[in-house]
C-alpha cells in the first residue's frame, strides 16, 4: 500500500544551524509513529514543516501521493493533515463551538451555520469519546478538556492525519491514558497519527512505531513491540543513559518554613492552612495532580502571592510579604512550571535571559549600564554546563526548543549556587538524557547544603529525589512522609487524599 503521507529529503536550517537535515518519513494509514529525540533534534521543526508554519530549504511532502505546497497551513488542512500544538492556540473567550468553527466560514456568508456545526461537533464527541460540553468558555476548561477542544477542531477540518506535539506534558495520569485510548480508536476507523513525546513508556504503549532523530538526522526505526525503554534512550542520546541515585544525607537546620499560611487568588482559595518545613541538604516533594494548589504554593514561595493569614519563615526571620527581588538577593533560585510566561522572555536573547533575575549583581551592571561581556560569558557557561542547544548567546530565546527553553532557565539558577531551590515541574518537557541530567544537578546541589522544594506530579522524580513527601489535595497538604516508606501505590493514594494511615514524621 502507498503512504498516505511522505516527508521526502527533508532539510531546514536556521543560519548556520540545520534543524533538519535530509530527513524522509512516511505513515501509513491508520498507523500510530512516535517521533521521539533529544531536545533540539528537529522534531517539531519537522512537524511545522508538514502543518505550513515552516518553508523547507529542500525536500517535499506529499499527501496520498499529492504534493502540497510549502508554507501554507491551509493548503495542509485542505490535503487532511490536523496539528494539536504543544502550546494550545484557542481563544480562551469563546466558547467551544466558536473555537472550532472559527475559520472555517467566509466572512461573506450569510448564516452561520451554527446548528449544522453543533450536530457535527456532537457526532464528533460521542464517535471518538472526546466529550465537552459545546457552549462552555474555553477559559472555563480544565488543561486536559481544552487539549479535546484542539482534537475535535482538527477532526471538524477533516484531518485524515493528525499530529500532536507533546500531548501528555501537562496531562494527569488518567487524561493521558483516556488521550492515548481515544488515538487508539481514531487509528481503528483509519486515521494516522503522529506524536512527539519524551516519555519512553507511553511510547511503547501507544506507538506501532517509532521514529529517532538526533542532530536533526533520522538515526533509527523501530517496531515498537520489539524495542525497549533502555535502547530508545541510548538511540536518543548516542549513549547509555542512567539516572542518578540520591544518597542519604543529614538534613541541617531549617530555612523555608510555612505555618498555618492560606491563600487566596481571585476569590478562590487556592491554599488552606497548610504548613511545611525544609531543611538544608534536603529535598521535599510536594507531590499532587495538577490543579490541586501547586501553582499558588510555587508563587507564594517566589514572592508572587501574598498569604491571607499564616506566617512564612525564611533563613530564620518571619516575613508577611518577601518581594521575588529580596528572595533572589537572599539565595532563592526558582524553576517556574511555564517556562513561556513566567521563565523566559521570548524577544530577549539567551545572555539577555540568563541574567534577567540578577541583572542588579555588581558582576552584571556597573553605574546602571549592563555589563555585556560579563553577562555573556555567565550565558555561555550556562549553555556549555547544561547543554542548551539550538543557538548562540546572542540567539533570541523563542527559537529554542521547550526542553532547551528549559535548561537554559533551570542552569541559570544552578549557576547561581542556590540557597533554596524552588523547581516546579522542572523536568516537564525534557528527553531521558535532560532529565538525567537535571536529576543530578539538583542532587548535587542538595549535596553542597541547597534546600529543594521539588513541586511536581511525576511520581517516579519525586521518589527518585525527595526525602520526605507531602501531598497536596484541593490546596491541603498532607503531613509529611518519609521518602524510603513509600512506594507508587501508597503515593498515588496520598495524591487521591487518603491519607488515613498516620503519617510517619521524618527523622
Amino acid at each position: 500500500m502507498s503512504p498516505v503521507l511522505r516527508l521526502e529529503n527533508i532539510t531546514k536550517r536556521f543560519g548556520g544551524f540545520a534543524a533538519n537535515d535530509d530527513i524522509t518519513l512516511e505513515l501509513a494509514r491508520g498507523e500510530v509513529v512516535a517521533l521521539l529525540g533529544e531536545n533540539g533534534a528537529g522534531k517539531t521543526t519537522l512537524m511545522n514543516i508538514l502543518f505550513g508554519h515552516y518553508v523547507p530549504d529542500e525536500g517535499r511532502v506529499f499527501v496520498e501521493g499529492a504534493e502540497i505546497a510549502h508554507g501554507r497551513p491551509r493548503a495542509a488542512i485542505a490535503a487532511g493533515v490536523g496539528m494539536v500544538h504543544q502550546h494550545f492556540t484557542l481563544a480562551p473567550n469563546l466558547t467551544v463551538l466558536e473555537n472550532v468553527m472559527t475559520g472555517t466560514q467566509s466572512l461573506l456568508a450569510l448564516r452561520s451555520g451554527t446548528g449544522a456545526a453543533r450536530a457535527r461537533l456532537k457526532d464528533l464527541s460521542e464517535r471518538f469519546g472526546l466529550v465537552v460540553d459545546p457552549d462552555v468558555r474555553v477559559s472555563e476548561l480544565s488543561v486536559g478538556e481544552q487539549q479535546r477542544v484542539e482534537i475535535l477542531k482538527a477532526l471538524y477540518n477533516d484531518a485524515r492525519i493528525l499530529i500532536l506535539d507533546e500531548p501528555t506534558g501537562v496531562l494527569t495520569q488518567p487524561e493521558a491514558e483516556r488521550l492515548f485510548n481515544t488515538l487508539r480508536i481514531m487509528a481503528s476507523e483509519g486515521l494516522s497519527l503522529i506524536f512527539i513525546s519524551h516519555k519512553l513508556q507511553e511510547v511503547l504503549a501507544a506507538a506501532d512505531r517509532v521514529v529517532v532523530l538526533r542532530a536533526g538526522k533520522v538515526v533509527a526505526e523501530r517496531k515498537a513491540a520489539e524495542t525497549s525503554k533502555e535502547e530508545l534512550a541510548e538511540l536518543m542520546v548516542g549513549r547509555r543513559v542512567a539516572r542518578p541515585v540520591r544518597e542519604e544525607a543529614a538534613p541541617g537546620r531549617v530555612i523555608l518554613a510555612a505555618e498555618a499560611i492560606s491563600v487566596t487568588v481571585e476569590g478562590a482559595r487556592r491554599l488552606a492552612d497548610i504548613a511545611f518545613e525544609l531543611r538544608e541538604s534536603e529535598t521535599l516533594g510536594i507531590i499532587g495532580v495538577s490543579g490541586n494548589g501547586q501553582t499558588a504554593l510555587a508563587h507564594l514561595v517566589s514572592g508572587l502571592l501574598e498569604p491571607d493569614s499564616g506566617t512564612l519563615e525564611i533563613f530564620g526571620e518571619r516575613r508577611e510579604r518577601a518581594t521575588p527581588r529580596q528572595l533572589v538577593e537572599a539565595g532563592v533560585g526558582r524553576i517556574p512550571e511555564d517556562r513561556h510566561s513566567e521563565g523566559a522572555i521570548g524577544e530577549f536573547a539567551l545572555w539577555e535571559n540568563a541574567v534577567l533575575e540578577r541583572v542588579r549583581e555588581k558582576r552584571f551592571s556597573r553605574s546602571g549600564f549592563v555589563r555585556r561581556g560579563e553577562a555573556r560569558r555567565f550565558a555561555n557557561g550556562v549553555i556549555d554546563r547544561f547543554d542548551v542547544r539550538g543557538g548562540t548567546a546572542d540567539s533570541r530565546t523563542r527559537l529554542l526548543s521547550g526542553g532547551n527553553m528549559q535548561k537554559l532557565i533551570f542552569g541559570r539558577n544552578l549557576a547561581a549556587t542556590p540557597k533554596i531551590l524552588i523547581a516546579a515541574q522542572p523536568t516537564r518537557g525534557l528527553d531521558e538524557g535532560a532529565v538525567a541530567a537535571v536529576h543530578g544537578e539538583i542532587l548535587e546541589a542538595r549535596r553542597q547544603g541547597a534546600g529543594v522544594l521539588l513541586i511536581s506530579e511525576d511520581l517516579d522524580e519525586v521518589l527518585a529525589l525527595a526525602d520526605r513527601v507531602q501531598a497536596i489535595v484541593k490546596g491541603r497538604l498532607s503531613d509529611p512522609v518519609s521518602a524510603s516508606k513509600l512506594d507508587a501505590r501508597r503515593l498515588g493514594l496520598m495524591m487521591a487524599g487518603e491519607w488515613g494511615e498516620p503519617a510517619e514524621a521524618a527523622a
